[in-house]
C-alpha cells in the first residue's frame, strides 16, 4: 500500500465517523444506515443502549436521539491501523446533549473503538463499541 493509499483510506475512515456524528446529530437515519455494514455488531451498552445489528441500533438511536432538543457530536484523535480491505482502531468522541423538557445541557466522552471493512469504494463500520467514560452536567467538574 503507498502512502498517499494509506493516507486517503485514513481520510475515508474519518469521514465515515463525521458521517456518522453528522447524521446523529441532524436525524439523518438513511445516512446512518448506510454507514454500517449488513453483518455489524454495534454495542452502546455504557450509555444504556442496546448491543446488536445496525437495524435495532439505528432504530434506537432515532427514538432515543429524535426526544432530545440539541445534540452535538464531535469525533477526534483517530488512532487508525488499515490493512488491504480492513481497519481498525479507536476516536475520541465529546457529546453535548440538551435534555427533554430541560434547559439543562449533558456532556458525555470517550472513545470509539472501531472496525472498518471496505466495501466497493468505500468504508463501512463493521465493529462499533462506544466506550463511554464519563457523564457529566458540568464538563469542567472533577470526575
Amino acid at each position: 500500500m503507498t502512502d498517499q493509499q494509506s493516507a486517503g483510506d485514513q481520510l475515508q475512515i474519518q469521514n465515515v465517523l463525521f458521517d456518522y456524528a453528522w447524521a446523529c446529530d441532524n436525524g439523518d437515519w438513511i445516512l446512518l444506515r448506510s454507514l454500517f455494514s449488513d453483518d455489524a455488531r454495534l454495542d452502546y451498552s455504557t450509555s444504556g443502549g442496546p448491543a446488536g445489528g445496525p437495524d435495532e441500533v439505528v432504530a434506537w438511536l432515532e427514538e432515543s436521539l429524535s426526544q432530545v432538543g440539541l445534540i452535538q457530536h464531535v469525533v477526534s484523535n483517530f488512532q487508525m491501523d488499515v490493512s488491504e480491505d480492513r481497519a481498525g482502531g479507536r476516536a475520541m468522541f465529546f457529546t453535548s446533549v440538551r435534555l427533554p423538557d430541560s434547559p439543562d445541557m449533558l456532556f458525555t466522552g470517550g472513545y470509539y473503538q472501531l472496525e472498518l471493512v471496505r466495501a466497493g469504494d468505500r468504508w463501512k463500520l463493521q465493529r462499533l463499541f462506544e466506550d463511554n467514560r464519563w457523564m457529566s452536567r458540568d464538563p469542567l467538574s472533577q470526575h
